[in-house]
């Protein structure tokens, strides 16, 4: 079985399927809001031309989603796999957002731990960035078990190179979180 970076996912509250082009203005629709941009070392992607680009960058990788809310049909936001290394063992997920409405109520716990759960099938480790000003990405990941191991710059795709904490989680941990 080969890791399928664009599986569709689902719980009781959320479902989770491949990005496509035509989830553009949806997406954008969620992702205009500034303050959900206001830790993240690129602030002004909820202007239109700068989240073309992070959307552009999205579907580029082959790894993306669009996350809804089960029970309402509503777009909750978006993650994705990417950066998957055979050699290390390793893949990320990350580039995730989700509207204000649905923070705090475990819509971002739920999405992420599908997708580790699936990654955990094919790798041992996952790895997440996250922006050295983006405090609430930061406590986010570390309920979740995540263990900061390194800090580099990151350059996203088609914007600059920003600062960025590596997070990490092991595939031995996780079975016990």
């Amino acid at each position: 079985m080969s890791f399928d970076l664009q599986p569709s996912f689902k719980s009781d509250l959320i479902k989770i399927v491949p990005l496509k082009e035509s989830d553009f203005e949806n997406l954008y629709a969620v992702a205009s809001d500034p303050l959900i941009w206001e830790q993240h070392p690129n602030p002004d992607r909820y202007k239109q031309e700068v989240f073309q680009t992070f959307f552009q960058g999205a579907i580029a990788s082959g790894g993306a989603f669009i996350v809804y809310d089960q029970a309402t049909g509503d777009v909750v936001g978006s993650s994705r796999y990417y950066e998957w290394d055979e050699e290390a063992n390793s893949i990320a997920i990350g580039y995730t957002f989700i509207a204000r409405r649905f923070w705090g109520k475990g819509f971002n716990g739920t999405m992420k731990k599908l997708m580790v759960d699936y990654a955990f099938r094919f790798v041992d480790q996952v790895i997440l960035h996250i922006g050295a000003t983006n405090f609430r990405s930061q406590r986010a990941i570390e309920k979740l078990g995540a263990v900061k191991i390194a800090e580099i710059e990151v350059a996203y795709y088609g914007e600059p190179e920003k600062w960025n904490f590596v997070y990490q989680i092991d595939k031995n941990t996780w079975k016990n979180w």
